[in-house]
């Protein structure tokens, strides 16, 4: 699969170009992991071509819908935890992305926790979720 391309993509949209494992670039690349161990860039999920639906609808169900819809929304971005998104999200995707990543499941969650609200308000400028084919067309549409 693409995993190191779709964090690159997602390191660039976080503004993190060739940062190596650290900043952006390492917190694109856990979330391309994450995306990739949800099939979140494929078009079997439950909100058909929509690449972040499956991740938005794990969030609200777990509680953290508000703070997700803020991300989408067009005003301030409400903050989560590395344990929130812990909590949120299956224990064998987090694991998948924290170890295609190289690093502990806890550092994973956290960095998704900072990284996720940038990311999802990049990629839903309109203050919805777009339709796209796959989460790369979506990144592609969506960079300045």
């Amino acid at each position: 699969m693409a995993g190191n391309d779709l964090g690159s993509l997602l390191g660039g949209l976080l503004g993190g170009g060739n940062s190596g494992s650290g900043g952006a670039g390492g917190a694109g690349n856990i979330l391309g992991s994450l995306l990739g161990a949800l099939g979140g860039g494929g078009k079997d999920g439950a909100n058909g071509s929509n690449p972040l639906g499956g991740l938005m609808e794990m969030l609200q169900k777990s509680g953290l819908g508000d703070q997700a819809q803020s991300w989408i929304g067009t005003g301030d971005n409400q903050a989560v935890s590395g344990e929130q998104v812990a909590k949120a999200l299956p224990d064998d995707a987090l694991a998948q992305a924290a170890q295609q990543a190289g690093v502990t499941q806890q550092e994973a969650a956290d960095t998704l926790a900072q990284a996720l609200p940038q990311a999802v308000d990049k990629l839903t400028p309109e203050g919805r979720l777009p339709q796209a084919a796959s989460l790369e067309d979506l990144i592609n549409q969506q960079r300045l």
